[in-house]
């Protein structure tokens, strides 16, 4: 959009009524996306490093890196949060079988090599080229 459009939005007018009304246009949102990518980037950067210090699972790496709760995860994957909550854990993963790891392995649409590996950092190229 140029500077002398806007986007036109709906707003709550004084009578309760829904209004078309011009935006401030893109700058807040792009600010606001921005900073919630930060966000995101940060909780994966986060899960990274408590995987590195063999406090999680690399689950909790992959789960940061797909947005996804315990409770998504769970239902993808067809078991229980409880089960989920004890594969985030180093003993946990590391008792996981070969048809376990498979199916989180698929639900993040990598192989159960790409699963159980450590990236070197938040932004490894090679795991996010392969994974969009």
């Amino acid at each position: 959009m140029g500077e002398d459009q806007s986007e036109i939005c709906y707003a709550v007018d004084d009578n309760g009524q829904y209004v078309l009304v011009p935006s401030l246009g893109w700058a807040p949102k792009n600010i606001a996306n921005a900073q919630a990518w930060q966000v995101i980037e940060d909780k994966v950067a986060d899960a990274l490093e408590r995987v590195k210090a063999g406090t999680a699972s690399p689950l909790a790496y992959h789960m940061a890196r797909h947005q996804m709760s315990v409770g998504l995860l769970a239902k993808y994957v067809g078991v229980f949060r409880w089960r989920v909550w004890r594969h985030l854990k180093p003993s946990g993963f590391k008792a996981l079988t070969p048809d376990q790891i498979q199916r989180y392995a698929d639900v993040f649409d990598i192989t159960p090599e790409e699963l159980t590996r450590i990236p070197s950092s938040a932004d490894d190229k090679e795991q996010h080229d392969k994974n969009g």
